[in-house]
Formats: structure tokens, sequence, C-alpha cells
């Protein structure tokens, strides 16, 4: 009798999901605990693997939204292998003789949602140039191909082009992710259920550059990971939640919960939407394991191999919209938690230094609170330690 492939428990608070798509055809042979099909829910997207090995079939299709524990598919232990369909769907567009020469890695390029996208599309993934980082295609790259006028010869003289000619659609409608929705809900209720403040400073990163600068090379030798900017942060926040524990706390009913503990959010920005990973008793970690972790953490993000307990939780989170040029703006809180630190980019400013005018490489903090739970004066005086931590970073080592 087949064994059924069930829509496994994911979260405590997620009662369905959407079949993004099916790794293995109908028909194939699979491998026990091989991965069969992707399963997109409001928080990330989870793979679900074939309870044994034997061959499998589709029960629901690409695009259900399905409840937990609903059977989508199932594994014939008994059928023969010789008899299952290829392992891999058969393309749904004819790629050229010339394609089918490429080296593999050419499918690594491609992202998940680009692959899915490109399928839906009939659109070939090889004839489309990759604007995501080292050369990879996403699926913004797919539209854009989809939308860019076909080649065509060059016109006569005799008859130019038309100036009002249209070069694509004027408009696509395509459906909000289950991710990208619970965005959506969560942003929308951040605005309407918290008191929210921001209060901005600007931070000298003299020290931090220089340290770095010192010590990169050595610190990538001995800990196979770069030191970037925001183990620094992490640090520093870890210590302003320390000496002002009401940004390390929730508000429950009419109860204030204090944290002892620090879960520290790092925001990275993926395909699918804003992710928000948690680093697990931050103030337990090295500089170096704090940067492995968030390496570890962003790739899976990016992946879409993030799972639902590196999400859940967090009492402090940190946003870094300077890596995409921004110079300044006002985070939104990430409730439960009261407070989140944005990083913006660094810019060299002329600044005041012991009454002398000098270049220094400076950066935008702002800092987004609860005022329910957070006043005006603590909140400053957070940011001012977080500053004072940043420009000497000894006072971490120090812990002063």
């Amino acid at each position: 009798m087949p064994i059924e492939i069930k829509v496994p428990t994911i979260g405590e608070s997620i009662t369905e999901g959407r079949i993004s798509r099916w790794l293995k055809a109908d028909g194939s042979a699979v491998k026990r605990d091989e991965p069969v099909c992707e399963l997109e829910t409001d928080k990330a997207t989870a793979e679900v693997p074939a309870p044994a090995a034997g061959v499998l079939k589709h029960i629901a299709k690409e695009g259900d939204t399905v409840a937990i524990g609903a059977v989508i598919g199932s594994v014939d232990e008994n059928a023969k292998a010789t008899a299952a369909a290829p392992a891999d769907p058969a393309p749904k567009v004819a790629a050229p003789a010339a394609a089918a020469k490429e080296p593999a890695a050419r499918e690594a390029m491609l992202s998940p949602a680009a692959k899915r996208a490109a399928e839906e599309e009939k659109i070939d993934p090889n004839s489309i140039s990759g604007s995501g980082r080292g050369g990879r295609v996403i699926k913004e790259d797919v539209y854009a191909a989809k939308a860019a006028p076909a080649a065509s010869p060059a016109p006569t003289p005799a008859t130019p082009p038309p100036v009002s000619a249209r070069t694509g659609e004027r408009e696509t409608r395509e459906k909000m992710t289950g991710i990208r929705q619970r965005i959506a809900q969560r942003l929308v209720e951040s605005q309407q259920t918290t008191a929210t403040l921001t209060t901005f400073n600007e931070v000298d990163m003299s020290a931090i550059m220089a340290l770095r600068e010192k010590f990169k090379d050595k610190f990538k030798e001995k800990h196979g990971v770069g030191l970037g900017f925001m183990s620094f942060f992490v640090k520093a926040s870890i210590e302003a939640l320390k000496a002002f524990p009401l940004a390390n706390s929730r508000i429950d009913g009419g109860d204030i919960v204090k944290q002892h503990f620090y879960d520290i959010g790092v925001a990275v920005s993926t395909e699918r939407g804003l992710m928000v990973p948690i680093v697990r008793d931050a103030d337990r970690l090295s500089f170096a394991n704090i940067e492995k972790k968030i390496v570890e953490l962003a790739v899976k993000a990016r992946d879409a191999k993030i799972g639902i307990g590196d999400l859940q939780g967090g009492t402090f989170t940190i946003t870094n919209g300077g890596v995409f040029g921004s110079l300044l703006s006002t985070p939104i809180l990430n409730p439960p938690q009261t407070a989140i630190l944005g990083m913006h980019t660094i810019q060299k400013r002329p600044v005041a230094v012991n009454d002398q005018v000098v270049i220094r490489p400076m950066m935008y903090l702002a800092l987004s609170y609860d005022h329910r739970l957070i006043d005006g004066r603590e909140a400053v005086q957070f940011l001012v330690r977080i500053k004072d931590c940043v420009e000497s970073p000894e006072r971490m080592l120090l812990e002063i």
C-alpha cells in the first residue's frame, strides 16, 4: 500500500501552506528523505521529504493551498523503479542544443524563484543575463526578459519604426506570495498596535574601520570568515540592552516581560522579501562566531533553506539599509519587540574634532522604539551607548 506524503507541522502558528513547486516528477523514482516538493508558508519555504524509497505520485498540484496534515502525494515502495518516469520533470521549453553543453554551474546560478518563473513564463533560463550577486539569475531578471521586445531585423529607411510602438504589456498581475502577504500584515499591525517613535544619532566609524583594516587578513585566516561591521553593532547593541533592559523587554497584556537573554534578529533582504533570522544567545558568542552565524543564516534565507525555528522569537532587531545606499530611515518595529536599530550608509563628512574640521567616515543611526514602554530619555541614552561602543571598540572588550 502506498505511503502517504502529508504536509508536516512547521510552526505553532502556521495552519496551511502553498505548494510552490514539485521537485520530483509524478511517477519518478525517489529515495527516502529526498526532498520532493517545496512548501511555501507565510514565514518561510520548507522542503517536504519522501517518507520512503519508491515511486512518487502527485495528489496536490503546484499552486494548491494545503492544510497542515493534508495528503499531497504518496510513495509506492513496491513499484519498479524501471517503470518510473525520469527523476526530473521534462523541461517545458526546449533548450537550444548548445545550452545542453553548458556546465552544471549554470543551473546553480539560477535561484529557485527564478527557475519557477522561467518555467511558468516558458523562457529559456540560459538566455537570461543575471543581475544578482555573482551573476545569479533572479526572478526579476526573468520578468524583464519576458517584457523585452523580440529581436527583429533593422527597418529599412523607407519604413521607419513607429514613434509610439508598444514594447510590452502596460501592466502585469502577479499573486502575492504567502510570505509577502504576511510581511504586509505584520507591518500594518506594527503601525497600528505600537506607539512608535524614532531617535537619531551619528557615529564616527574611524576606529572600527582602522581595526578591521589592521586585523582583517589575520581574522579571516584564523576564523575562515570576514570581519564585518555587523558583529560590532551586535556587540554594541548587547551592551546597550544590558544598560537599558526595557529595550530588551516586551509587553504582554498589562505586564512587562523582561528578557534576560539576547536573541538578536539581523534583517536579510531576499527575493521573497525581508526576513529576520535570529542569532541566538548572541551575548555568549565571539565576534567570529557572530560573523559565522550571520553568514550561515543569510545564505539559508537567500537560498530558501531557512527554517521556521531560525525566524521565531528574537528580543531586538538590527537592520542595515546602508548596504543599499540608504542615508537615513525610520525602521518599523518587529512586535512584540520594543526597539529596532537602523544602520545606514557610511559617508565621509566634515566634522569638528578638538576644534578642528576634519573629514571622517560617518554613519547615521536610527532607533525606533515603542513609547508605551520606553521613554525618550532612555531611547536617546540607549543610542548614545551604542555610539560610544562603536567609536571606542575597546569598551566592548572591557565591558565599560
